[in-house]
């Protein structure tokens, strides 16, 4: 299996709307599946995808579908992954494979706005090309008279929650991005970038709208309770919501939001360690079901070792940098790690909370999904919101329910500058190669682990590495061949 990316010129002028047209069929165990037909894709008219309840969902189906479509070369999971990419950007992870583009270039970070061939095939692509398919669903749905009330708003709380979602990643890689909430190719195709703080004002607006549209429990395509957790509800806006006002610095938002989440025990519990990723996990608040037969996730493929690293297949193993930092007797590190020792000499160690690494094994069971938002990290989010808010007794409480699940005693931290790098730390062990949290995390972070005191330091990770830090690649550069289509758009310092 050969991960080198399919180069993609999908561009935020994107004129059809480019849907999965997806029926479900109930197994025997109940569970619904996703089950492709015809070709994966299709250009339909917009009045024929909205005529109906069934079709309407359908639209937004198929983006969920084309995230874990696109596991292999895209942002979710896989070689392309938010997760894995950002980990070797950061220090989580060692790269072997120094051949494959963009794996070398992310971890010496040593990005430039033509990596991977102009049409930078990480992350920008698939954002905007998402984008555009959720604000076709918006607009189709909004503009039929055909759809029910109900169905109509599940379709257009879950098209603003992902809106919010993608616009989140978009800011937090880039910076300053273009705000893009029509499909008006005309106007997209000369966009400018916003400011920060308008991005994240359009993602609180999007998912405070979606918040209140949505069901409180979980349901499927018809609008039908379900077990499954792969459609959001509205406690994945609250999640998001939760996270985004803790990246804004609202620290009373941020406890609120996550409270709502940890006291809802009818939907939400801690799982144990080995049963966090596994479908319909009861920690999960979203996760993205599987959409190809015979297969659980690009992210157990891709990092659980059966060869060294090195291969096309295996590039990159778990960093020293990050096993160093597990305390003693921290279950996460047995049972979130995995070692693979091909000699008696050698052994390499490597993320091991996906476990099913088969891929289209028609004896395979799916039992696993993609994690996006879990409980875990609401716990870690109103902790610290309570430490900046100087509650110590609630920050504490709150990092020791997830240090105990892990085995660990309670913290030693006793004061909010303690108790922030305490949580930093827990984070990284408990999120490590989950969507890019420990890079945000260092960016994002003020104290003394941030992102260049960790990469740009006197022996620092990124000279570890073979790379030279610049205090600018905290953000990704745009692609050249989007600068060179859209002359409103500026690229980023340092590139």
């Amino acid at each position: 299996m050969n991960p080198k990316y399919k180069l993609r010129k999908l561009r935020l002028s994107c004129k059809k709307i480019h849907l999965v047209v997806l029926i479900f069929l109930i197994a025997g165990s109940g569970c619904k599946k996703f089950v492709q037909i015809n070709p994966p894709t299709s250009e339909i008219a917009a009045a024929t995808v909205f005529s109906n309840n069934t079709t309407a969902s359908a639209a937004m189906t198929g983006i969920y579908v084309n995230m874990m479509l696109n596991g292999y070369n895209g942002m979710s999971d896989g070689y392309g992954s938010i997760g894995f990419l950002q980990g070797l950007a950061a220090d989580e992870l060692t790269d072997y494979d120094l051949v494959d583009a963009p794996f070398p270039q992310f971890y010496t970070n040593s990005l430039t706005s033509s990596s991977g061939g102009g049409s930078n095939y990480y992350y920008w692509t698939e954002l905007y090309n998402e984008l555009y398919q959720v604000n076709s669903a918006i607009a189709g749905v909004d503009g039929s008279g055909s759809v029910t009330a109900g169905i109509k708003q599940q379709i257009l709380g879950e098209a603003e929650f992902m809106r919010a979602f993608l616009h989140f990643y978009a800011v937090n890689l880039y910076g300053p991005v273009p705000i893009v909430t029509t499909t008006n190719y005309l106007a997209n195709d000369v966009i400018s970038r916003s400011p920060v703080p308008k991005v994240y004002e359009q993602i609180i607006g999007d998912l405070t709208d979606a918040q209140a549209k949505l069901s409180k429990n979980f349901v499927d395509a018809a609008g039908v309770t379900t077990s499954q957790r792969t459609r959001p509800n509205s406690g994945a806006a609250t999640a998001l919501l939760a996270r985004v006002y803790l990246y804004t610095g609202k620290w009373d938002s941020a406890e609120a939001a996550a409270t709502t989440l940890i006291n809802n025990t009818s939907l939400y519990g801690l799982d144990t360690l080995n049963g966090v990723f596994l479908s319909n996990s009861n920690e999960a608040i979203w996760q993205l079901q599987p959409s190809v037969t015979y297969f659980n996730t690009y992210d157990a493929t891709l990092f659980v070792l059966t060869s060294a690293p090195g291969s096309s297949q295996f590039p990159a193993s778990l960093s020293n940098n990050l096993l160093n930092v597990f305390e003693p007797g921290d279950k996460r590190d047995s049972d979130w790690v995995g070692i693979y020792t091909p000699d008696s000499i050698n052994f390499y160690h490597y993320p091991y909370k996906y476990k099913v690494s088969d891929y289209y094994n028609p004896s395979l069971p799916v039992t696993e999904y993609l994690m996006v938002l879990r409980l875990a990290e609401q716990y870690l989010i109103r902790a610290e919101a309570e430490a900046q808010l100087g509650n110590i007794g609630g920050a504490q409480s709150d990092l020791n329910i997830i240090r105990a699940r892990a085995g660990l005693g309670p913290t030693t931290a006793n004061d909010p500058t303690s108790l922030l790098t305490a949580i930093l730390h827990e984070r990284q062990v408990e999120l490590f190669t989950e969507w890019g949290h420990r890079w945000f995390d260092l960016i994002r972070s003020t104290g003394s682990v941030n992102i260049n005191a960790v990469m740009g330091s006197p022996g620092n990770v990124c000279q570890q590495k073979g790379g030279t830090w610049n205090t600018d690649w905290e953000l990704l550069p745009l692609p050249l061949l989007e600068i060179q289509v859209n002359p409103n758009l500026k690229q980023n310092p340092g590139y």
